[in-house]
């Protein structure tokens, strides 16, 4: 019998020790895996990491501005030229299209004549500021791989922040201050990225190099990706595999150039002088002719291939992966943790694919509630350990106690298993039937036990009703005080008032003034 038990076990987890090698089928997939750069060759396969290739992100996005009536051209209105508060003829006029510069043209072909441009209101309710927020968002987490470029149609703001989130707009943090004067904007010391080394690479700082008003070629901003990846690849980027390294083993710095949108705070336009020209307020206003963003679908290195559809980007995972950004293990694939590819090949690097769990080896499904399988060599089976999402059961196929099936979900949904939400008061215990429907005490009702019979009151749960006025009287003019109690006049007592107080305390006589005891007034028959 020890001797068949022992076999049993050994034949499992020969089986399961052979899928856990590293098998060259499994890495062979991996070397697969390439990634196309520009070399001075010109365009080439590097034989490195699972992911998509660079392209321009900004044909995916969606962009939103705050406000949302900030663009010029409604009403109509005419703005001066840039540098020139004397010709005031030019005009914005929405519903004109060769007038209007709606948001879109931030992104639009460049190279024709005249520009094509983006443009806000003017000034005209100066001393209040003129603030605008362009928020681009992706609804997918990518990594950038370029430097952000904005090409300004008028001057560059004087005062801007470029934000990023990595939540989908929840959260923001600054990624750079860009300003004339920064100590007076943002009280921070002006530098920029040549300052920075290795080891303060993810340091946020404020920028004056890109903020001059109106002197000719001031109409681009940089957010620099590339130099900062020059810390760790040289200064040609020759050194990727230095790069790639450091993005293996420091999740920071990977999530430093990863973001789901980004946000560009224009907080004051260019002036070009001390003091604002409050005689020529149309002077002043932000134009953006060009954003370029370049990057690429964060697969977490599981995916060579991200595609657009229905207006959403979305990773073809690989290495039994799944998920938008390949973030989890397909079901049945749970044999180890998740994790990220690496950047770096083999032997350096590993494509950690996920490799098929117990559970599905042993022909056992946890319905993606459990990572986590054990045998049990009495049953000769394996059963589901640690289920999650407040399953139970052998294959986590049941709801925990207190919990129900949600019959809208399917097995492995996380939502699976419903809260009973049984009342305290009203019903017996916590549980519920599959149903969702609590036991309840007496004179309680409804699927949580939170509603009363008709006879019954809520008082710290559901008591029977002495009085109600309809059906229970209370006699000699007394009132029902919340369906509990009688309020009897002073002579009567009893539970409905029924009774001469006198009678209990046999004291009513001829002389008490209350009358005979057996003449007393009549009592409710119904």
């Amino acid at each position: 019998m020890y001797l068949s038990r022992f076999l049993s076990i050994h034949a499992l987890w020969v089986t399961v020790s052979s899928v856990m090698q590293p098998y060259p089928l499994v890495w062979g997939h991996y070397d697969l895996c390439k990634t196309q750069i520009y070399t001075e060759e010109g365009k080439v396969w590097d034989y490195m990491a699972c992911q998509p290739e660079s392209t321009d992100m900004t044909k995916y996005l969606k962009v939103k501005l705050d406000p949302p009536d900030i663009t010029c051209g409604d009403p109509p209105e005419t703005f001066c030229a840039m540098g020139n508060p004397y010709m005031c003829n030019n005009e914005c006029d929405a519903s004109t299209p060769e007038l209007a510069h709606p948001p879109e043209l931030m992104f639009d072909f460049e190279g024709r004549h005249p520009s094509t441009f983006w443009q806000s209101a003017t000034w005209k309710e100066y001393p209040k500021p003129l603030q605008v927020n362009i928020t681009l968002s992706w609804s997918k987490t990518i990594e950038l791989t370029d430097n952000i470029v904005i090409t300004f149609e008028s001057g560059r703001p004087d005062q801007m922040i470029l934000e990023k989130s990595l939540d989908y707009g929840r959260t923001w943090q600054p990624y750079q201050y860009y300003a004339t004067d920064c100590l007076d904007a943002f009280h921070m010391d002006p530098k920029s990225v040549k300052d920075l080394s290795q080891h303060t690479v993810l340091e946020i700082i404020c920028t004056e190099e890109y903020s001059t008003g109106y002197t000719t070629n001031s109409k681009i901003i940089h957010f620099e990706i590339k130099d900062r990846f020059a810390f760790f690849a040289g200064p040609r980027l020759r050194n990727m595999a230095s790069l790639y390294g450091q993005l293996d083993t420091t999740k920071k710095l990977r999530d430093f150039f990863t973001v789901t949108d980004l946000r560009i705070r224009l907080l004051r336009p260019a002036v070009g002088e001390i003091f604002v020209d409050e005689l020529h307020l149309a002077r002043y206003f932000y134009a953006i002719s060009d954003i370029k963003v370049r990057g690429r679908c964060k697969c977490n290195l599981h995916a060579t291939v991200c595609v657009y559809d229905n207006s959403k980007l979305t990773c073809e995972c690989e290495h039994n992966t799944t998920g938008p950004d390949c973030g989890k293990c397909k079901k049945n694939y749970q044999g180890r943790p998740w994790s990220p590819g690496s950047y770096l090949p083999i032997p350096k690097g590993t494509a950690n694919t996920c490799i098929p769990s117990i559970s599905s080896i042993g022909n056992c499904e946890c319905f993606g509630h459990s990572n986590r399988c054990s045998y049990i060599d009495l049953l000769n089976t394996v059963i589901c350990v640690s289920c999650k999402h407040n399953t139970r059961g052998q294959h986590c196929e049941l709801c925990r106690l207190g919990y129900f099936r949600n019959a809208s979900a399917q097995l492995d949904d996380e939502n699976v298993c419903i809260e009973c939400y049984c009342n305290p008061l009203g019903s017996i215990h916590d549980r519920c039937n599959g149903s969702g429907f609590c036991e309840c005490k007496t004179g309680t009702t409804g699927p949580k036990c939170d509603e009363c019979l008709p006879g019954n009151s809520w008082h710290y749960g559901c008591q029977p009703n002495v009085c109600d006025n309809e059906l229970l009287h209370c006699q000699n003019g007394g009132t029902c005080h919340n369906n509990v109690r009688c309020l009897c006049p002073a002579a009567y007592t009893g539970i409905l008032c029924e009774k001469l107080r006198c009678e209990e305390a046999g004291s009513c006589g001829s002389d008490s003034g209350q009358g005979a005891p057996r003449t007393a007034p009549q009592r409710c028959c119904c």
